[in-house]
């Protein structure tokens, strides 16, 4: 009786042992997350302060560019109506009236869009930060396979991002600043909202170019496969159609068109990111069951 006596209480101080290890750990990686998240923080704060140092810049050339006519798109656009001959296309004057209509408005929309700013640019940091964290977690395996994955998820957001700011968001500026239901309505905008709808359509548009990225990791846990994105594919340009309809609220094709195209492409990518992953995956559980039966 006491022989099993004391070997229960040595088998309870073990498993209470190993409970104390695992609440060490889990404590220890709150600790290395919060390292992480100050570090993001303080980046983040740091671009913040650049923004407020160039916000003449920022406000005129960046925030305010696709409300006025002289705007690197419609300069475009209006190369393209000279040589096919369309001067409808042409774009040299965007109407409307930005306000402000609260006391702290002008103040508070210098803090928020000084905030989204430094978002993007410290989107590459922030990301860093991700990959430090999750790396310890991976195998050689992994680390190798997704070694690139700041590089490839930067490259992409950032392309995403211009995207939405030279083609959707004049195109949408564009549109509904001269949509009039009546000529007594004048379109009267406040500042926030602006500011709203273009960092909306921007930074939207950056992330839905990290398409190829998440259809990568979801391959790599087996949530998707290629056959499943190719049989989709028809409900894929549905839904593509969509989207583009709804950044874009335009009934010109051509501009709906101009803006599923990538997402075509971005989804014809992500399949041959899907099938890339999924013959890795093949191989390796093929050369695992060789090596067992050896």
């Amino acid at each position: 009786m006491s022989k099993l006596s004391g070997k229960n209480l040595i088998d309870t101080i073990k498993q209470k042992g190993k409970n104390l290890e695992a609440e060490m750990s889990f404590f220890d990686h709150l600790e290395v997350l919060r390292w992480h998240l100050v570090r993001s923080a303080i980046a983040v704060m740091v671009f913040m302060i650049l923004a407020f140092a160039f916000y003449d810049f920022i406000f005129d050339d960046i925030i305010m560019g696709p409300k006025s006519g002289d705007f690197w798109t419609y300069r475009m656009m209006c190369k393209i109506a000279e040589v096919f001959n369309t001067p409808g296309f042409c774009v040299t004057e965007v109407p409307g009236t930005i306000i402000n209509t609260q006391m702290a408005g002008q103040f508070i929309m210098q803090i928020n869009s000084s905030l989204i700013i430094a978002l993007v640019l410290g989107f590459p940091y922030l990301l860093y930060e991700v990959w430090l964290f999750v790396k310890p977690a991976l195998t050689d395996v992994e680390r190798k396979s997704a070694s690139g994955f700041v590089f490839y998820a930067t490259l992409l957001f950032v392309i995403g991002v211009l995207f939405g700011y030279f083609v959707v968001v004049p195109l949408a500026v564009n549109f509904l600043a001269n949509f009039s239901i009546s000529d007594d309505i004048s379109n009267t905008i406040t500042i926030d909202n602006y500011l709203s709808f273009v960092a909306t359509l921007t930074l939207g548009c950056g992330i839905v170019f990290e398409l190829p990225i998440i259809v990568f990791i979801l391959s790599k846990i087996g949530i998707l496969t290629p056959q499943f994105m190719r049989a989709s594919r028809r409900y894929a340009v549905v839904l593509i159609l969509l989207i583009a309809a709804m950044i874009t609220p335009t009934p010109d094709i051509i501009t709906m068109l101009t803006v599923s195209f990538p997402m075509f492409l971005l989804y014809e990518l992500s399949i041959v990111v899907a099938t890339r992953v999924h013959k890795r995956k093949m191989k390796e559980d093929l050369d695992f069951y060789r090596g067992e039966d050896n």
